[in-house]
């Protein structure tokens, strides 16, 4: 669940804001020129990355006026940097932040940048990722793609709410379609297609060079090295022209800051802000994987039609969400019409499990489940390893409504009230030996 949204007053105008985690340090996190605090929490990478973040540090996200949850402004009276930067303010005054490090990139690096210059005394640290201090090229700047033109700005309003700048600043995660929907639901709660081309159009048009020799809070400017959409070159432009600024090249050509591999620049911030690396966790723990999809969902789709069915997918995703979190676990990746989620405990994934099984039912779907623990590799955010395997072809035995789960679970939770019943043994494609497998009753 996302936490609690709140609004500070900048004049006569409401900001909205949230605050997550309590670390010994405050964390500003503006991630582009357009937010909404709360749908930002539906993309479940970008949520990851600010739990990372939280993991560490005291997290303040906010959305500034005209954006998201923020009081609206009319289109012909687009904000101004300084009005951005009097949100920020407020917001900070709202929650008791005295000082705060600052981590942006993109489309917000103008206000971060004009910001840290403006209050170094409220800026403990500035970090900025894939950023920029102008977007157009020039004889006496660099020379930048032709793609930062009138028709790009007239290609985003066009494809606004449909998900263009995942598809522009983040290629490679296109193909996830889940991942996509969510995004493109993000890009429409948080502006309007008409705000939406206003604020790019101010992008291409703003020039905060001129700021750089007046920022002396430290710094550190993060690039990729086959940025899809931001060259580089801009963001070693900032690092050659902020005294005393790091710069850092990553591989990759992601430039949504949460995309790819979030690791890497997760690992760099929290370096840079709080002057310890962070702990390296173990890459391999002991784990209950959970397997869930819709048993019939090709036929199901079919019958009822795509606009029902993607409904019904929502509900689906919302309510596994909400359940899983319920007992502590975490869901790692959705394909489609099913997920993969992780607990710490057998018994909560079982009774996370049933609950699901029920809660699906009302809504006319019908699943099959498969849990099985054992140790399990991270990958990032993701996880691999046999276990991981185990319990995928442990779901494929289930049937329509069934929760089944490998002798290893039952040992597990011996004592407890939950029962099985035996369901014979199994070979399971690709998996050495005969499995024993039981129903959850």
């Amino acid at each position: 669940m996302p936490p609690q949204t709140r609004y500070a007053r900048a004049g006569e105008l409401h900001v909205a804001y949230q605050v997550v985690g309590n670390g010994p340090i405050d964390v500003t996190f503006i991630d582009q020129w357009w937010s909404n605090v709360d749908a930002m929490w539906r993309v479940p990478p970008f949520a990851r990355f600010i739990e990372r973040l939280a993991s560490f540090a005291r997290v303040i996200l906010l959305d500034k006026r005209g954006t998201g949850l923020s009081d609206p402004v009319p289109l012909g009276g687009l904000p101004t940097l300084e009005e951005w930067m009097d949100d920020i303010t407020a917001v900070l005054d709202a929650v008791g932040s005295r000082q705060t490090a600052l981590l942006s990139g993109v489309g917000a690096s103008y206000l971060a940048l004009l910001f840290s210059a403006t209050y170094p005394e409220r800026t403990a640290a500035l970090a900025l990722v894939d950023g920029y201090a102008r977007l157009s090229g020039g004889d006496d700047y660099l020379p930048l793609p032709e793609a930062f033109t009138e028709r790009h700005v007239e290609e985003v309003r066009a494809g606004w709410g449909q998900g263009v700048l995942m598809r522009r600043l983040a290629p490679d995660e296109v193909g996830d379609e889940v991942l996509m929907e969510r995004f493109a639901e993000y890009e429409r709660q948080s502006t309007s297609p008409g705000m939406a081309a206003a604020m790019l159009q101010m992008l291409y048009t703003s020039d905060v060079r001129h700021v750089l020799p007046a920022i002396r809070v430290p710094t550190l400017v993060i690039s990729h090295r086959d940025s899809a959409r931001i060259p580089p070159e801009t963001s070693r432009y900032l690092a050659d022209h902020i005294a005393g600024a790091r710069f850092v090249e990553l591989p990759g050509s992601e430039n949504l800051i949460w995309a790819g591999d979030q690791s890497a620049i997760v690992d760099l911030v929290q370096e840079f802000f709080t002057g310890t690396p962070p702990k390296e966790e173990p890459d391999r723990v002991l784990a209950t994987v959970l397997f869930s999809d819709i048993v019939g969902s090709t036929t199901l789709a079919a019958s009822l039609g795509d606009r029902r069915w993607k409904e019904l997918l929502d509900a689906h995703d919302e309510i596994s969400g909400r359940i899983v979190e319920r007992y502590r676990g975490r869901i790692v990746d959705r394909q489609g019409d099913g997920f993969l989620a992780t607990f710490d405990g057998p018994a909560r994934a079982i009774r996370c499990a049933l609950e699901l099984r029920s809660e699906m039912t009302s809504l006319g779907i019908q699943t099959r489940t498969g849990l099985h623990t054992g140790e399990i590799e991270r990958r990032g955010g993701n996880i691999g390893g046999i276990a991981v395997h185990i319990g995928a072809r442990v779901s494929s035995v289930a049937g329509a409504g069934e929760v089944f789960v490998s002798r290893t679970v039952v040992d597990l939770v011996a004592g407890s009230d939950l029962r099985f019943s035996e369901r014979g043994e199994h070979e399971l494609k690709g998996v050495p030996g005969k499995w024993a497998l039981f129903a959850v009753e």
